[in-house]
């Protein structure tokens, strides 16, 4: 009986010393919100831009976007523009959210940026934050005189 007890004391202390230090995987990792928009938050220039495929560049070539926020604060983030076009698919600011919008889809922060005025937008940017891509179709009236902004766009970007 006295050998079964020191075995037992012997496996719950080798219990314990095997499981100390097991906390859960990632417990102080930045939420991923947090991160992608420490990645996003600066001012980006234009590198290139497609309309429907065909390159639109040259009219963007003195486009600004400074995308900004507060982590931790997952509500919304503000964007302003500067150097927009006559065919600007762009406000000269507003705010944004990741994710969206469509409450039966789940949000993914890695992937998806919802515009104020409702324009989705789908963004890729590289871990180094040296490119970011934002791709959309735009149907509204535009927010300058011209209303032919229509269509399928896609936006290269480098930091400023």
């Amino acid at each position: 009986m006295k050998v079964l007890r020191s075995l037992l004391s012997v496996a719950v202390l080798g219990s314990m010393i095997a499981f100390t230090g097991c906390g859960s995987k990632g417990g102080n990792q930045e939420p991923l919100s947090d991160k992608q928009l420490g990645l996003l938050s600066k001012t980006w220039k234009v590198k290139d831009v497609l309309l429907g495929g065909a390159d639109s560049t040259s009219h963007w070539s003195n486009f600004k976007l400074t995308i900004a926020g507060t982590k931790g604060q997952p509500t919304s983030f503000t964007y302003t523009c500067t150097g927009r076009p006559p065919r600007s698919v762009w406000p000269a600011s507003g705010t944004w959210t990741f994710g969206d919008g469509d409450p039966s889809t789940p949000d993914d922060p890695a992937t998806q940026i919802l515009r104020d005025d409702g324009a989705q937008i789908t963004y890729t940017v590289d871990p180094a934050s040296a490119n970011l891509q934002l791709r959309f179709t735009f149907s509204g009236a535009g927010y300058t005189r011209v209303n032919n902004v229509s269509g399928a766009w896609t936006f290269d970007l480098i930091p400023n």
